[in-house]
């Protein structure tokens, strides 16, 4: 340990012992990010400002959407009971060229972290530099590969100083502006690294060197809040090493030291998905699971990974990963919230937040009340402060069991949690909160869309500078996702078959991540890799004349790799090029000199995609009937959809490329890409609020391959259908519960079990699409009735329901079984799904 590091230690040590005096004194909520203590930690919390607090974290990461709705994301997460934003910090968004800065727009860093603070927020910063995230090249900026003799991630002197500098330039940034804890800031934790375990082995003594650098440098920083690595056991000093994964509870080995907090840094709310996947899921009462399970034994904070995934607007997707990201968490990739996740994972913070004392002073004890069922107990002797979780770790069986004298059933793979030890206010397989459905609506004013097109012209005799191919990121520098090869071969007539049903092979073997290939300006066909495996090999039938003949190579990329060791000896493009099926057998062409166009493509380079570029190019209309020509641009205009809701663009008909809208890229599109289910992983594209104007919204589409752009549409995007599914098994709604200083009790004179369903901000209940008492099943957007129903399900609804925008109907007998039960000795349903308006 540096000298730095032992004072940080005993700074951290005195500085908790003085703040154990004001621990228990209460903080006003307006009052946290004043005070300016800072923050220490124990084994059993952190102490922000002097108070211990559980913490509920949602990652939101700025660049992935636009400056606008940052607002209503951090009001959203708030309302969801979050109360710790996290993000990490995008090195190649704000350093694309050395020494060159950019933290404007959606990339302003400082304006984000000071909005979380007023919404009353904490933040975590993830400083990485490298940060994986599925985001491209890792954070890094590509100009780091071409810094000489350096090796990314190592004790290497070239990384560690352009490593340092950075990290240096985006603290004393934050610290400018104030924005530390200890500076009366909200930021209350920050990550060096990111999950470097992973790759340690593969640089051996350097990586072990490297990573006690890296803690020891960022604690040198002295920034006044604790410093963090993910997924590292030998975390430096006093840096805490955090866990990541799914089910931390069981997974994690705890901290490497007795006076280091749990704490978990990604809960993935689900998985991120790349071209070629079928939609990614996990369940609301896995992650509820999961989450209960956590702070049952010992943990004081969680971050949902994502909390809000967003959009990988542009080029700043990794290999491979789709343009929309974890579009499965909490609040989707349109700032919706997806119910039942958003709701469940509300009331398990409610419940967690009812059990607070008790987890945060209590001590704890956990008796196996059978093989499956353990119960995790928080108490402090001597007082009624006490909070229980009951487990059943069965995956299949249910389980009924007494605790402290009472009868408890147990769903299988369940936790109930208990505040009082004695009253069930969730279990975590028990979803109360509203279900909702996603609507993809075609826009009514915006769909008349008059598509002219342009034709990227095809280079065939590019000026010869390399005898082979020369390396694809190498040569587009992460400026462009393309870049054109070209040779000719001068042939013989005796060289090619006089059999018209026996034509030449062109083979190109590449080491990714996608290939157009022209023979003679003809079009021949094109290949891609995966992102499992990236290399392919392209092989098209071709014809061929005596003489000259030109071929061309367009190599494509789709993002930069994002993790493994030894990042910057990545390649890609073609290696090898051969033609086979000649008289004279095959014909390697791999040395046979190439030229290269570097600047990608005409189009780009013109900027046909801006309004004033657009203006330059000779636009002609697209064809009638048929495909358009490969390597198109196509432009249209279109005014902004009628209301407020979300926009997105359906790419239905068209194959691969990117899409821009009045000059900003909304990202890459992959219609072919089929995912097992049969579908295109991503179909529907976000088109921000921000980006569009009233009238006259320009849409430019380079598609790459033969399509047509009629089937393109203009979308609104909606979660107005909402559902509640409750059952009489089901316990009262945690949010009928309250705690008043050390008192545990019902909010009003009875808790009572009942559907609560509560429309989007400025819409009402104007339809009630379904609704059954009885022993209803399916889910929201596909109800069915079961065999019993009561006739007067859908009366009770509309009476209780229509025109409100918040409406709750109780399950109880004597609205629905007026007329008699219609299901005797069943446990009844309530199933309902309305539309708002």
């Amino acid at each position: 340990m540096t000298a730095s590091s032992s004072k940080m230690v005993v700074a951290t040590t005195i500085a908790a012992f003085l703040l154990l005096l004001v621990i228990n004194s209460p903080v006003d909520a307006h009052e946290k990010f004043h005070k300016g203590v800072g923050v220490t930690y124990d084994a059993r919390s952190l102490i922000i400002n002097g108070k211990r607090e559980l913490l509920f974290s949602g990652s939101i990461h700025y660049p992935r959407s636009t400056a606008d709705m940052w607002p209503k994301l951090l009001e959203d997460a708030k309302r969801g009971g979050i109360n710790v934003i996290q993000t990490y910090v995008f090195w190649n968004i704000h350093e694309p060229e050395e020494g060159k800065f950019n933290f404007e727009g959606r990339f302003d860093l400082v304006k984000f972290i000071k909005l979380i603070g007023e919404h009353g927020l904490y933040a975590t910063i993830r400083l990485g530099p490298f940060i994986q995230a599925e985001w491209n090249h890792g954070g890094l900026p590509y100009w780091l590969r071409e810094v000489p003799n350096i090796i990314f991630r190592s004790y290497n002197e070239p990384y560690m100083q352009h490593m340092e500098r950075f990290v240096k330039m985006i603290v004393e940034k934050l610290r400018d502006a104030k924005l530390f804890a200890s500076q009366g800031g909200p930021i209350i934790l920050a990550q060096i690294e990111n999950e470097y375990n992973t790759v340690q082995l593969a640089y051996r003594d350097l990586g072990n060197k490297y990573v006690q650098w890296a803690g020891n440098m960022a604690v040198g920083l002295n920034i006044g809040v604790p410093w963090i690595m993910c997924k590292q056991r030998d975390a430096p000093g006093p840096v805490i090493n955090s866990c990541n994964g799914r089910q931390c509870g069981d997974t994690f080995s705890g901290p490497n030291a007795p006076n280091k907090p749990s704490l978990w840094t990604e809960n993935w709310t689900a998985q991120f998905r790349v071209f070629g996947d079928p939609p990614s899921q996990r369940s609301a009462e896995d992650t509820a699971f999961s989450v209960a399970r956590w702070f049952s034994k010992n943990g004081s904070l969680v971050n949902y990974y994502m909390y809000h995934g967003g959009t990988n607007l542009g080029r700043t997707a990794a290999s491979f990963v789709t343009t929309r990201y974890y579009d499965e968490a909490p609040i989707d990739e349109f700032g919706l919230e997806r119910g039942p996740k958003y709701g469940h994972l509300k009331d398990v913070h409610k419940a967690l937040n009812l059990c607070k004392k008790a987890l945060l002073w209590g001590s704890t004890s956990a008796p196996r009340l059978n093989p499956d069922v353990e119960a995790r107990i928080y108490e402090q002797p001597g007082t009624d402060v006490c909070a229980a979780f009951l487990t059943n770790n069965h995956t299949r069986l249910a389980h009924t069991v007494k605790f402290k004298g009472q009868e408890y059933y147990l769903p299988p793979r369940s936790i109930s949690i208990l505040p009082d030890c004695k009253t069930v206010v969730l279990n975590t397989a028990t979803i109360l909160a509203q279900h909702n459905s996603r609507n993809f609506i075609r826009s009514a004013v915006t769909n008349k869309l008059d598509w002219k097109m342009i034709v990227e012209a095809i280079p065939t005799n590019l000026k010869v500078v390399s005898s082979t191919p020369m390396e694809l990121y190498f040569l587009t520098k992460d400026k462009t996702d393309y870049a054109w090869y070209t040779t000719t071969i001068n042939l013989d007539p005796r060289d090619l078959s006089m059999r018209k049903d026996i034509l030449p092979v062109l083979r190109v073997a590449s080491l990714g991540h996608g290939m157009l290939a022209f023979v003679n300006g003809q079009f021949v066909g094109s290949a891609h890799g995966s992102q499992i495996d990236k290399s392919f090999v392209l092989q098209k039938s071709v014809e061929l004349k005596p003489g000259i003949n030109y071929i061309s190579l367009l190599g494509t990329l789709i993002g930069l790799p994002d993790s493994g060791a030894y990042m910057e000896h990545r390649f890609a493009g073609p290696r090898g090029v051969s033609i086979l099926g000649l008289n004279t057998g095959t014909l390697d062409l791999s040395q046979n000199g190439y030229g290269q166009q570097v600047v990608g493509l005409v189009g780009q380079h013109d900027e046909l995609f801006t309004d004033d570029g657009s203006k330059k190019g000779k636009w002609i209309d697209i064809p009638k009937v048929g495909k358009g020509p490969p390597l198109t641009w196509y432009k249209a205009k279109f005014d902004a959809p009628e209301g407020n809701d979300p926009v997105a663009v359906s790419m239905y008909g068209m194959i691969k490329g990117m899409i821009w809208i009045n000059g900003e890229s909304i990202g890459r599109y992959w219609m072919s890409y089929i995912s097992p289910l049969g579908d295109s992983t991503q179909a529907e594209y976000l088109i921000p609020r921000s980006y569009l104007k009233p009238k006259d919204n320009l849409i430019v589409v380079l598609e790459e391959e033969p399509a047509h752009p009629s089937n393109i549409t203009i979308l609104t995007v909606n979660r107005d259908t909402i559902c509640s599914y409750v059952s009489e098994l089901s316990p009262p709604s945690v949010r009928q519960w309250e705690r008043k200083g050390d008192k545990f009790k019902p909010v009003g004179a009875e808790a009572k079990v009942g559907a609560h369903l509560m429309c989007p901000m400025g819409k009402k209940i104007a339809v009630v699409d379904f609704s059954s008492y009885g022993d209803p099943y399916g889910a929201c957007g596909g109800f069915s009735q079961g065999r019993c129903s009561s006739p007067v399900s859908k009366q009770v609804v509309e009476q209780s329901c229509l025109g409100k925008e918040v409406c709750n109907v109780p399950l109880e007998k004597g609205l629905f079984e007026k007329n008699g039960d219609p299901c005797p000795n069943v446990k009844k349903t309530l199933a309902i799904q309305v539309t708002c308006r």
